[in-house]
């Protein structure tokens, strides 16, 4: 068995990969770490330009687009390892980023996921939108992160260098323990893409596993490279996804209210996105709401064979306000601004 496993999955990223992939390999193949391209059915010359260019990478070919939570499922089926690192193919890595991460979970045997501190690759100085500084979410299920809030992305100034536990790692750059994995049944395929680390995450938690950022291990990703962040499928996805993550979750007592009260205020985001954005954007909203629906019978089975859904409203990891609220209403646009109880 492999110690450490850095697995990329792809799709159509053969400019990525020319960029990114020979800094994986040039920072992280050692004896006891693998790189594998796990390709989810590519239509341009991914795979013929890593096995020509990069021949001491492991290509596994899927067949074809399974999204980020099936295309991973399938591809660690096929890998022995102890450790997987899932990291983007838009994401550059600097010396030592993976060793880093796999020797903080050595040394803390109950951590069942890990991230870096994410920058922006576009601006370095910056943490990036998908991840930043390690993941949590509001009493409403909206997730946020140390250093982004909606829109506002600070630069980074050591402020949060410390290691800490987290809500949810970035599924751009995220180190996972495979017995963790395996133990909680790896991601939830019905997500496709967005959002399921954080379902990954929040199961992890309830199986008694936590969820840390490491900062000193930094990378740094461009984003939005396969869905663009304001493109309806991105829409689509995040409302929909966010919905069926807290039916499966949530604690009975917060079920009902909290799924009522998002509707309520999808409502709303979708006329702003009417206004905003135009009918696609809008009808993204109306249709994630309209899957939601018909995934209803599965999220009950879900719930019936998972005993004791809910780890929430821990204090240093969720926070027991309202974001919209504290961001749009009060101004608090920081993470340290923000009040937790």
């Amino acid at each position: 068995m492999t110690k450490t496993a850095v697995v990329i999955l792809n799709w159509n990223g053969r400019s990525f990969l020319e960029q990114f992939l020979p800094e994986v390999v040039k920072h992280t193949l050692a004896p006891e770490t693998e790189v594998i391209v796990a390709d989810n059915g590519s239509e341009d010359d991914s795979v013929e330009w890593v096995t020509t260019n990069q021949p001491e990478v492991r290509v596994i070919s899927l067949g074809s687009n399974h999204g980020y939570a099936g295309g991973y499922n399938r591809a660690l089926k096929q890998i022995e390892a102890e450790f997987y690192i899932l990291l983007n193919s838009d994401v550059l890595v600097e010396a030592g980023w993976a060793e880093k991460l796999i020797t903080f979970m050595v040394m803390h045997p109950n951590v069942g996921a890990c991230q870096p501190k994410i920058r922006s690759y576009s601006n370095t100085g910056s943490f990036e939108y998908a991840g930043a500084a390690g993941g949590y979410i509001d009493r409403l299920g909206y997730p946020f992160c140390r250093g982004r809030i909606f829109e506002t992305i600070e630069d980074d100034h050591g402020q949060y260098n410390d290691t800490r536990e987290i809500f949810w790692a970035s599924g751009s750059c995220i180190a996972v323990r495979g017995a963790a994995f395996d133990q909680c049944d790896g991601f939830d395929e019905s997500f496709f893409v967005h959002m399921e680390e954080i379902d990954l995450c929040w199961r992890m938690q309830n199986a008694g596993y936590t969820v840390c950022y490491f900062p000193h291990s930094v990378v740094y990703h461009v984003g939005g490279g396969t869905l663009g962040y304001g493109s309806p499928a991105k829409i689509y996805y995040n409302f929909r996804n966010s919905l069926i993550m807290l039916a499966k979750n949530l604690p009975a007592k917060h079920l009902h209210r909290t799924i009522l009260a998002r509707q309520l205020l999808d409502g709303l985001a979708w006329l702003m996105l009417l206004v905003r954005e135009g009918r696609p954007a809008a009808a993204a909203v109306v249709r994630a709401h309209r899957d939601f629906r018909r995934q209803q019978s599965a999220i009950k089975t879900f719930r019936t064979l998972t005993p004791n859904p809910g780890i929430f409203h821990t204090p240093h990891t969720v926070m027991n306000k309202y974001l919209l609220f504290e961001y749009y209403i009060r101004g608090r646009k920081k993470f340290p601004e923000l009040k937790w109880t």
